[in-house]
């Protein structure tokens, strides 16, 4: 009888466990992205636009303070706005960010928080605006505008990261972050709805001394995705951790960290949590070039071109990992992206509509954990591109993709994150189905589609 009793208290306590953890389950928040979000990751592809008096002055270094070049060496004589967007155009990008003030603190627009801006160089004699024309091409050829502005660093006013006033420097703190209010309210008022906004090294927090940022971003841009902004705005992106143009894996678009909420870079947490309190996916920057400043700034000599195939790995590795892919593009001292960039971005741009269109066999909309794509007859395929309706947030924890062959299932890939797209490339393989088996999912997956391609 003693062993009876025994063995039903281990079965109570068993069903308990299973009941509390279906419980616990249950209740998890779910967290969805913003329409903000959802627009931004279908984007996929952006780029970022490089261009500061540092170009004209290749040895100076923004942390000697008090050695900033001169506003007047700054004279871009060919400059054309239109010219870097068609480039970025052809590589595939739907939206464009310009890097408005680097950590220099020359700004490329007539700012009235100080006097180092375009306005006090010759180009134009003082009377262009590099932010306005560079949003007007972006309105010419469909490409969505994003602005990049540090807060965090500005040489000209001693400022260095996370955006600390230096002893000796010309302005208090407080000076500072006025300058950094104005600065961003007339980038965000002056010209129009922007798709992206970036703040390179995070924002130094309110209780640290910093400006509060997050009021002027939910009057002026709420729409916008915010890479690296205070803690408590809205359409939050982190970033993934390199700049290589390679997100880890797996890489939920759910996270618990973003990247900025103490005023410098958290490294912590770079895959995301599935379980994780906010939505905040992944961007992966990467410069096109390598060498100098790291390939972000154009350089005469001593700067190589990534080759094609380096960017198509890299959309694998980004996009293809549930993160978006912002390419750098430089900008040399004339004003122009050089020829061979904009040679190498439309490369790009055609080699990579070889490996994600035409696909052999494709379904979309799918509602269900495991379904089995017929090709009718053996075709040979070695990729396959599939991703979740994101608005019904990432439902898929575990997964696995076999193929018929030889009268048997064949596993050829698996994973866990999926998000907004996923890539398996594999061996070629003859096949005429393929199994796509949902091994752990919140709730039934929500598939926007699934494509197999042979490449």
């Amino acid at each position: 009888m003693a062993i009876v009793q025994i063995k039903m208290k281990n079965y109570i306590l068993m069903i308990h466990f299973l009941l509390l953890r279906l419980l616990c389950y249950a209740q998890q928040k779910e967290v969805f992205p913003s329409p903000a979000h959802v627009a931004w990751a279908e984007a996929e592809i952006g780029v970022i636009f490089h261009f500061d008096v540092v170009n004209y002055v290749p040895d100076y270094k923004w942390q000697q303070w008090g050695s900033h070049p001169p506003a007047s060496v700054f004279n871009p004589s060919k400059l054309d706005t239109d010219q870097w967007i068609r480039a970025a155009k052809a590589a595939g990008a739907k939206y464009a960010v310009l890097v408005a003030k680097h950590c220099s603190g020359f700004s490329l627009w007539p700012t009235k928080a100080h006097d180092y801006n375009i306005s006090k160089s010759p180009w134009k004699a003082g009377k262009g605006d590099i932010v306005k024309d560079f949003i007007q091409s972006c309105q010419k050829y469909g490409i969505r505008p994003g602005i990049y502005a540090s807060a965090s660093a500005n040489g000209y006013l001693h400022v260095n990261n996370p955006g600390k006033v230096q002893s000796g420097g010309p302005l208090t703190q407080q000076q500072y972050n006025d300058v950094v209010k104005t600065q961003l309210s007339e980038l965000w008022s002056n010209y129009g709805k922007l798709f992206e906004i970036w703040f390179d090294g995070g924002v130094l927090p309110i209780k640290d001394g910093g400006p509060d940022i997050a009021p002027l971003l939910k009057k002026l841009q709420p729409d916008a995705v915010v890479f690296q902004g205070p803690s408590d705005a809205k359409n939050l992106i982190r970033w993934i951790g390199n700049e290589e143009g390679r997100a880890p894996y797996p890489n939920w678009s759910r996270s618990d960290f973003t990247t900025s909420a103490t005023g410098t870079i958290v490294i912590d947490g770079l895959n995301g949590n599935p379980n994780g309190s906010l939505w905040c996916p992944g961007e992966a920057d990467f410069p096109m070039r390598t060498g100098w400043q790291g390939g972000w700034f154009w350089k005469e000599n001593g700067q190589k071109l990534l080759s094609v195939d380096q960017l198509v790995d890299s959309y694998y590795t980004s996009v293809g990992r549930n993160s978006n892919m912002l390419l750098g593009i430089v900008v040399d001292t004339s004003g122009l992206v050089p020829k061979e960039d904009v040679d190498r971005l439309a490369e790009f741009g055609r080699a990579l509509t070889t490996v994600i269109s035409h696909p052999v066999a494709i379904v979309k909309n799918k509602a269900a954990k495991d379904f089995t794509l017929d090709l009718k007859t053996p075709k040979t395929v070695n990729q396959v591109i599939f991703g979740e309706v994101i608005q019904r947030g990432e439902r898929i924890r575990k997964y696995t993709i076999a193929a018929w062959i030889d009268n048997n299932w064949v596993n050829v890939a698996s994973g866990e994150s999926v998000g907004n797209k996923r890539i398996h490339k594999f061996d070629k393989i003859k096949t005429s189905k393929i199994r796509f088996h949902v091994i752990e999912a919140t709730e039934t997956p929500q598939i926007k589609s699934f494509a197999v391609y042979d490449i």
